[in-house]
């Protein structure tokens, strides 16, 4: 009987613990009384993205610290998600379009509330995407799977995902490429002009000068 090369895959996804697609942790933001701090993911199109946010004070105390101001926009500018005066939250969207997206912290102007030194909040941000955002627990209840059949439905999904990630870098790839070679191609015909340019500029300097000779019978 024939193996499937997908179930072959999922096996060495599995024996290697899903070492191909590491588990990314929160990151922690420092975020300044002034300003704004972005962290950006790129990401391609029709992807489930879920982020949470948590703003932790000096003391470790959830919810009790500065209070901040979130915005998530796509990879042209569009305005996804925004919230103002909040210390925690989470935003979920699917991507409409491939690149690059924008998630901005910035500390609330008013932190009245807080009476401790406020030039910094402390933000733990958490952004997930693919197949990280799945909840397997519910999943597994849904489809009465559990085990070996669980952890298979998980490397198969991290094989979808690579597979999809390596289709979108190729894409990616040769979209340079066409750019490469279109700007190469231009350059090389302003190179041309400006040669012509030079020589029709330098036949037209002999011309003239030889006319000022022979003006001047000097030749």
């Amino acid at each position: 009987m024939a193996i499937s090369p997908l179930l072959v895959i999922s096996l060495v996804c599995l024996a290697g613990g899903g070492s191909l697609l590491p588990a990314v942790e929160a990151i922690w933001l420092t975020i300044p009384r002034a300003g704004d701090k972005c962290v950006y993911e790129d990401i391609q199109a029709n992807v489930v993205v879920v982020g949470d946010f948590l703003c932790i004070d000096q003391d470790n105390e959830v919810g009790l610290g500065p209070t901040v101001n979130i915005r998530v926009t796509s990879a042209y500018g569009k305005e996804i998600y925004k919230r103002t005066n909040v210390t925690q939250g989470r935003f979920a969207f699917t991507t409409s379009e491939s690149g690059t997206y924008l998630a901005c912290l910035s500390m609330h102007h008013d932190q009245t509330h807080y009476a401790v030194d406020n030039s910094t909040a402390i933000v733990s941000l958490d952004w997930k995407m693919g197949i990280r955002t799945k909840d397997w627990d519910t999943v597994a209840k849904k489809e009465k799977i559990e085990g070996v059949e669980l952890e298979l439905r998980k490397s198969a999904e991290r094989v979808f995902e690579i597979r999809a990630n390596i289709l979108y870098l190729r894409f990616r790839e040769a979209s340079m490429r066409e750019i490469n070679e279109k700007t190469n191609k231009r350059v090389a015909q302003l190179s041309f002009m400006s040669l012509g340019l030079s020589v029709m500029v330098s036949l037209f300097q002999v011309w003239h000068l030889k006319r000022f000779f022979l003006k001047k019978k000097l030749i």
